[in-house]
């Protein structure tokens, strides 16, 4: 019994993820943010979706790499600034609200998945694929800060500055790419400590 939910466990995941991605699109705060919010989660979705037969992520990456995607269907319903997170901001003393910022952080779990899919592959040995992971998450967030800044020079009004999200924070971009650094070392160490290399053996 546990053998089989272990072998269906990404459709399961892929299956909830669906409900939940179709029933935050319903009337979303505001659509144009909805839109170039998901469009990085679809491409992810269709990525992992596609190549699945081709390379399967043990279910630990599995449950890593959906913990964004489902935190980010969320930010993408309410508009990051304002997701519903004000018992989190009164319970710390934040000045903001820190759920993208935790979004961020859950960004940089995807060097488990890069890591994983280098030392399994044989492409590259763990120390290396370790640190090609945590460069890959440093490079995505630093691609996707320049993203949101031409968005919102782009669009000059509300939407652009909801995709921002910047709140008021001058340093928001670099902020952010710490979190995402910070997210994948913390993924790191986890896949030292797993290594799923070890455990899933290749066909």
């Amino acid at each position: 019994m546990i053998n089989r939910f272990m072998k269906w466990y990404p459709h399961l995941l892929a299956i909830v993820f669906l409900i939940v991605f179709i029933a935050l699109g319903i009337k979303p705060v505001d659509r144009d943010v909805w839109i170039v919010e998901v469009i990085p989660i679809v491409i992810t979705f269709l990525i992992l979706a596609t190549t699945f037969k081709k390379f399967r992520f043990s279910n630990f990456s599995y449950t890593l790499m959906s913990l964004w995607m489902f935190w980010h269907t969320v930010g993408g319903h309410y508009t990051f600034a304002n997701v519903p997170f004000d018992f989190v901001t009164d319970l710390f003393g934040f000045e903001r609200n820190n759920f993208d910022r935790i979004g961020h952080v859950i960004v940089g779990f995807y060097a488990f998945a890069a890591a994983e899919l280098l030392v399994r592959k044989k492409w590259a040995g763990p120390v290396l694929a370790s640190f090609f992971g945590l460069f890959f998450i440093a490079a995505v967030a630093a691609g996707y800060e320049i993203i949101e800044w031409l968005y919102a020079v782009a669009d000059g009004g509300k939407a652009g500055v909801e995709f921002l999200g910047a709140q008021g924070d001058i340093w928001d971009a670099q902020e952010d790419m710490l979190a995402d650094i910070l997210g994948a070392v913390f993924s790191l160490i986890l896949f030292w400590v797993i290594r799923p290399d070890l455990l899933i053996k290749e066909t």
